[in-house]
């Protein structure tokens, strides 16, 4: 099993939210790079909550769980979901990552998904 650790740099300040500035990963056998995880929902949250749960069956399909993720692009297609975003994270994560130790996240807006009806989308990258 990889030895990750999930930090903050002091000097880069604290955060805006439920992600770290930088992962290190030591002796990983394998690398998972998991494709952007779609779901289809009424509003943002229901399918966010889709998303993660495709993302923690691709993980778990690779003999994986949240403790191997090092690090989530994320893409939304409206500014205005950014707030949703957020508080889904902030109510959802702690669980997910009972240590408290978030992976870094980068977080774009983009015109669209491959479908319209799609509101938010996330990749990740994970080590075992």
């Amino acid at each position: 099993m990889a030895e990750i650790r999930i930090e903050n740099v002091e000097a880069l300040g604290k955060p805006l939210g439920q992600y770290s500035h930088m992962t290190r990963v030591k002796g990983a056998k394998e690398t998972l790079y998991i494709a952007g995880m779609l779901s289809p929902g009424d509003g943002f949250d229901a399918q966010c909550s889709g998303v993660f749960r495709q993302i923690e069956t691709a993980l778990k399909s690779a003999g994986a769980g949240w403790g191997s993720v090092v690090q989530f692009t994320t893409y939304l297609v409206h500014s205005q979901d950014i707030p949703k975003f957020m508080a889904w994270r902030l109510r959802e994560f702690p669980q997910l990552f009972p240590d408290g130790k978030y992976p870094p996240n980068t977080l774009l807006i983009v015109d669209r998904l491959v479908q319209e009806h799609f509101l938010v989308e996330v990749q990740v990258i994970a080590a075992l």
